[in-house]
């Protein structure tokens, strides 16, 4: 027995242990070989799901900004429109145009149904 504690005592651990992966090779990291790989793997998924979502956030600013300038060239074809189908612009284009369409002078009227 006085055998075994001096080889526990004879074994410190020194730089050179650690180093050269001696450390390893003791009782209690052979003990605890599935914790260790348990905690590897879920470091390894922590930085997976991290730089997927930073990923997915880059995606989403981007996609922001491009809803913002669609939006905006939406607004600008909308007021094109809306310029181009003023009365006084269509009676502008017909008169250019040398067109017998002309503006009605009576006043349009509802037509109802009768049930």
């Amino acid at each position: 027995m006085e055998e075994k504690k001096n080889e526990k005592t004879k074994k410190r651990t020194s730089l050179k242990n650690i180093i050269g992966g001696d450390i390893l090779a003791t009782d209690f990291f052979r003990r605890q070989t599935k914790l260790m790989v348990l905690i590897m793997v879920l470091i390894l998924f922590y930085i997976h799901n991290r730089y997927a979502c930073q990923q997915q956030m880059i995606e989403i600013d981007r996609l922001k900004k491009e809803l913002i300038d669609i939006k905006y060239d939406a607004l600008t074809r909308s007021s094109e429109l809306m310029e181009r189908s003023r009365q006084s612009r269509i009676e502008e284009y017909i008169a250019t145009k040398e067109s017998d369409l002309q503006t009605s002078t009576n006043p349009p009227y509802l037509i109802k149904n009768k049930k």
